[in-house]
């Protein structure tokens, strides 16, 4: 398939109304036609048993469902983790919102099967100031490394990132909630240990008490934590 027939499905694919819902979540964002993720993902897992280095050679994409597509394939690929590696530092510079980035993260086999050397390729965007490379390692984080053998790596790197930008921000307090809620006294002894940005130890509270994986005397705590400060989130 080459580029110009698949803009010409995807197109074929495309929802009004999910557009526009899609949009409202997304601004700034207006190369979109509002085509469903499992859509997606199922077109993903095909393109990615087939010549998937060829899809992602694709550059000059019309449409954000492509690059989409593109961290989808990624993460569905089957290849030597060198391989896999190589292309997704073309591709991470693509990355220019949340929904991609998330996708591509969350899909991201190779994490599971080559934690270690997953682990050292992210470590090279540990100290960046790039939005979303920062998001892309602390959702990597969260989405493969909430693990035993990790999790004190873990806390290391996320209370270390750039957190200045929104998007960043938001990342690494939805990171340190999900921690919560699978290591809730080992996220709590680190949290006051090593106090995090303000503005994102909010966010990781206010997440923590939307969850429904935290335990409810743990949000009682986190309102009157949160009750200490009025400078909002």
């Amino acid at each position: 398939m080459k580029q110009e027939e698949l803009q010409k499905e995807l197109e074929g694919m495309a929802q009004k109304d999910y557009k526009k819902f899609s949009a409202s979540l997304l601004p700034g964002v207006k190369n979109l036609l509002g085509i469903r993720l499992p859509q997606l993902r199922k077109m993903a897992k095909e393109m990615a048993d087939e010549d998937w280095k060829y899809y992602l050679s694709w550059e000059n994409a019309r449409y954000f469902e492509e690059v989409m597509l593109q961290g989808m394939i990624l993460g569905y690929a089957k290849a030597p983790v060198t391989e896999i590696l190589e292309y997704t530092e073309r591709f991470i510079p693509k990355i220019d919102n949340w929904s991609v980035n998330d996708s591509f993260c969350t899909t991201f086999r190779s994490a599971d099967k080559y934690p270690g050397e997953v682990w050292d390729f992210l470590m090279k965007y540990q100290d960046s100031h790039q939005e979303f490379e920062v998001r892309m390692v602390a959702v990597m984080l969260m989405s493969h490394y909430l693990k035993p053998d990790y999790i004190q790596k873990v806390f290391e790197v996320l209370t270390s990132l750039d957190v200045t930008e929104y998007y960043a921000s938001m990342a690494v307090a939805w990171a340190f909630a999900t921690a919560w809620a699978k290591f809730p006294d080992e996220t709590r002894a680190w949290l006051a240990a090593h106090p995090i940005e303000k503005k994102t130890y909010r966010r990781m509270l206010q997440k923590c008490i939307e969850s429904r994986r935290i335990k409810d005397e743990d949000k009682q705590w986190m309102r009157m934590e949160r009750s200490l400060d009025k400078s909002g989130i």
